[in-house]
């Protein structure tokens, strides 16, 4: 039984399937782009086991089709093993080796960006300084206590655990924080013009005074969701451990402006539905911009942001010139340009942090140096049994 298992997992019929699953996963990945969006068909065909399909009126899901991480996987391992199985070290066979080696590495790094790279952009209008990029996709609940004047102490609660969870506790919180409504995508409007007169869903702060309209989650790469929750305050008796008195119902949106204030335990209280932020040891000052067009035209020939990077840990000052095809490397981060405000007032940076990204390239290096080896190889064997018939 394990002879089969080992002969199926490193046979070259195994190869063959995982390699056509990927063409068609691609292929219908591509297709359901139109429909879905790159990123919810990233989710959902490339980042998972399996494609699922959910039957209309029913809370189940089917699986249809193996998703990347399952095809990629098993042609991991299958190559994985295969190598070793038929491993023979031989000077005849050193490009053979290296075209493996890369092969497993590029399938490894392809794997370890998808789980470990963090994508995001940084907003900076001229002049202004950032130590931090908010990432477009996701959302967070910032809990901000601002009762020192020196700083704010900060707790942010992803989107993901807003949407799972009904009762959120922290260490940092003297109350907890209880999910009635979570809408992944709403439209957000005073109750004065929604045309009718609904029972507020909150009773305090703004919310009280705006109406939510849900709506199906955006696909489209032009198109954003607004995340609105329906949050309520329960304070917590840290002799006891039980609650008190609810302090009330908020309404926390990223449509909401300002951030929304209550005050507890003698301590002053922000609440703030925002993008997700990913705080940096250092910071990155807009210096300049510069935008250049095509003669008569509205067409972009140049962009550019001249940024000035601040690293106290590092005693780092310097300046540096982002264009396209020219980013700023700096601690695991990547800024490339890449877009600007339509009036040139600001411009947009998209900051990848990808602990593997010379994985592709190294991959690259050591299949070509394989290549180059076995097929070098071959031409001289070939070339000297010419020689040798033609002395003969």
């Amino acid at each position: 039984m394990l002879r089969k298992i080992v002969d199926l997992i490193t046979s070259l019929k195994l190869t063959i399937v995982c390699l056509a699953a990927a063409m068609a996963l691609i292929f219908a990945g591509t297709l359901a782009q139109v429909h879905f969006g790159i990123h919810l068909v990233q989710q959902r065909y490339f980042q998972s086991l399996f494609v699922w399909w959910p039957p209309e009126g029913r809370s189940f899901k089917i699986p249809l089709f193996p998703g990347g991480y399952l095809v990629g996987g098993l042609l991991l391992i299958n190559l994985i093993a295969a190598h070793v199985r038929r491993f023979q070290w031989t000077w005849r066979k050193l490009g053979i080796h290296l075209i493996h080696a890369g092969l497993i590495i590029m399938l490894a790094g392809g794997l370890f960006t998808d789980l470990f790279a963090v994508e995001s952009h940084m907003r900076l209008a001229n002049g202004e300084a950032k130590n931090y990029s908010e990432d477009t996709r996701q959302d967070e609940l910032a809990v901000i206590d601002i009762t020192n004047p020196e700083f704010d102490q900060v707790t942010a609660i992803p989107e993901t655990m807003l949407r799972r969870t009904r009762i959120i506790e922290h260490p940092s919180l003297p109350f907890q924080i209880a999910v009635r409504n979570f809408f992944p995508n709403s439209r957000i409007q005073m109750a004065s013009e929604s045309g009718n007169d609904p029972e507020p869903i909150v009773n305090r702060g703004i919310g009280a005074q705006v109406s939510v309209q849900p709506l199906a989650r955006a696909t489209a790469p032009d198109e954003q969701n607004i995340v609105t929750a329906v949050i309520e305050i329960i304070p917590v008796d840290l002799a006891s451990g039980g609650t008190q008195v609810s302090l009330g119902r908020w309404l926390v949106s990223d449509a909401l402006g300002a951030p929304q204030t209550f005050s507890w335990m003698n301590r002053t209280w922000q609440l703030a539905m925002r993008p997700a932020r990913y705080y940096k040891p250092y910071s990155v000052t807009l210096q300049k911009f510069t935008h250049e067009r095509y003669a008569n035209t509205e067409i972009p020939k140049n962009f550019a942001s001249r940024v000035r990077l601040i690293d106290p840990e590092r005693s780092t000052d310097r300046d540096a010139l982002i264009y396209m095809n020219h980013p700023l490397r700096y601690r695991g981060d990547t800024f490339y340009q890449a877009g600007f405000q339509k009036d040139d007032s600001a411009t947009i940076l998209q900051v990848v942090h990808n602990p593997t990204f010379l994985a592709p390239y190294l991959a690259c290096v050591i299949v070509a140096l394989g290549l180059i080896l076995q097929f070098g190889y071959h031409l001289f064997g070939f070339a000297r049994q010419r020689r040798g018939t033609a002395t003969a």
